[in-house]
């Protein structure tokens, strides 16, 4: 059994993906507040990954912010 491979695959796991993304400039400086936002919305919140993304053709240049997390599972009472 392979101790590393397994608690890294546990470590990254998650059961939630967000995209923030923006195209025209004054969305694109704004995208950091809204990411903050909304991670201080829930402090339960676990990220385990994030990926950022830009593409652009002549014209616009998007930005998007991938976050993948994981919320802690509620039990039922």
């Amino acid at each position: 059994m392979d101790r590393h491979r397994d608690s890294a695959d546990a470590r990254n796991a998650f059961n939630g993906v967000k995209t923030f993304s923006a195209t025209m400039a004054k969305g694109r400086d704004a995208l950091g507040e809204q990411v903050g936002a909304w991670l201080a919305s829930d402090p339960n919140r676990e990220v385990v990954d994030t990926v950022v993304t830009q593409s652009s053709d002549e014209a616009f240049h998007c930005i998007a912010i991938t976050i993948f997390y994981r919320d802690p599972i509620q039990t039922a009472r």
